[in-house]
């Protein structure tokens, strides 16, 4: 449920966020969310972890093609932006666990 909540609220505030200024420091509360929901569902799985970190990485600069569509491309690429910073705070959290993991198991060899 709270991943739910997670996901819907960080695109309405990303939809929202392109279309008003009356959400404060935007990028942060997206960062925040995408770390929340990050640790709370860690990605097990290396293959998904890894198209994460490639999404984060590529999505703003795939969405700035979209400026070329008249009147809506400016609007698309400002979400599809934001939602790349949200992905970003998922790849965070996911980096951060996953080497706390090999750090643990480094550690407990010895």
């Amino acid at each position: 449920m709270l991943q739910k909540v997670l996901t819907w609220g960080s695109l309405a505030i990303a939809v929202i966020a392109v279309f008003t200024d009356a959400i404060p420091m935007v990028p942060l509360i997206l960062v925040l969310l995408g770390l929340i929901g990050g640790f709370m569902n860690p990605l097990e799985d290396v293959g998904t972890r890894v198209a994460y970190y490639v999404l984060a990485a590529t999505l703003p600069m795939i969405a700035n093609n979209l400026d070329a569509i008249p009147a809506i491309g400016g609007y698309l690429n400002g979400i599809l932006d934001n939602v790349a910073i949200t992905i970003a705070g998922i790849a965070l959290a996911n980096f951060a666990l996953a080497l706390y993991n090999n750090a643990m198991a480094a550690g407990s060899e010895d």
